[in-house]
């Protein structure tokens, strides 16, 4: 923050403090400092309190122009300036009307075949490790939700796990597999985790970072070639719960999300009458 003009210091701490106040979190919170930093890195001297809407305009055709950003941090980086114009400086919502958001690339959720997600277990012959991709899996949880599950979440007599503060802040119930119940209890014994059911070797909260390690090396250990992270884990899971015919509405809730439209993703990864259709080359 160090090049940030002096005249713009106290622009980025209302915005960290009108964040903090309304309940964001640490995750938005650094993506938006972060964003934010460079628009004032941008303006150098110029207050950015005086900025008007060309002005931003013109930024954001630097960002695509020159800095060649892509969609997503194009949209992020919008997302940061409406934040300090209309949540900070209360600008009017027709402030941002004359810049229209990029175009996002419509990307589908990569999965992993089930006899591949089996390999994969098979490779991973540490206990612990083992135990936190099949959760993820088992689950379709995040990575975040992963290490952030306390062992009081665990609930073995009904058979489900509490994720706490997901994505939204919003709380949910996920179903334990049967299947893990004895490798958890095994895992237990010989772990003894405190406060979280994965922790360190020091006793700290097991990182993101080392949980998407263990899934790179296990992806390689078991030869698969695909270009994917531990988060296909939970792409995985939605989609062969579909498979298996289970209704989109509990898939939903399963997975946490808010809106439907974000679950029906998985039926175009799904959609098996199309993928019957034979092509008329088969037929020549």
């Amino acid at each position: 923050m160090n090049d940030i003009h002096q005249i713009n210091q106290n622009a980025i701490v209302k915005m960290v403090e009108q964040l903090k106040l309304k309940g964001y979190s640490e995750s938005t919170i650094k993506t938006y400092k972060h964003e934010f930093a460079q628009f004032l890195i941008a303006l150098k001297h110029y207050p950015a309190d005086d900025c008007d809407a060309q002005k931003l305009r013109s930024y954001m055709l630097y960002c695509y122009n020159q800095l060649r950003l892509s969609e997503n941090t194009l949209h992020s980086r919008l997302n940061a300036l409406k934040f300090y114009f209309e949540q900070v400086l209360h600008r009017d919502k027709m402030f941002f009307k004359e810049i229209p958001r990029p175009k996002k690339h419509s990307q589908l959720p990569k999965t992993i075949h089930a006899t591949d997600i089996k390999k994969l277990f098979d490779a991973t012959t540490n206990l612990k490790h083992n135990t936190i991709l099949k959760l993820c899996y088992g689950m379709g949880l995040r990575v975040s939700e992963i290490i952030n599950i306390k062992i009081t979440d665990v609930d073995s007599k009904n058979m489900q796990v509490f994720i706490e503060k997901s994505k939204g802040k919003k709380d949910r119930y996920v179903n334990l597999p049967q299947s893990i119940l004895e490798q958890l209890r095994m895992y237990f014994k010989e772990y003894r985790p405190k406060k979280y059911l994965f922790e360190g070797q020091t006793g700290e909260q097991y990182s993101i970072r080392s949980a998407q390690q263990i899934f790179k090396n296990a992806l390689h250990k078991a030869g698969i070639n695909k270009e994917v992270g531990i988060h296909s884990l939970r792409h995985s899971y939605a989609t062969h719960l579909l498979e298996q015919g289970t209704d989109i509405r509990f898939i939903q809730e399963l997975l946490g999300h808010n809106s439907l439209k974000t679950t029906l993703i998985y039926t175009e990864v799904t959609n098996n009458s199309i993928r019957n259709i034979k092509s008329p080359l088969d037929k020549l």
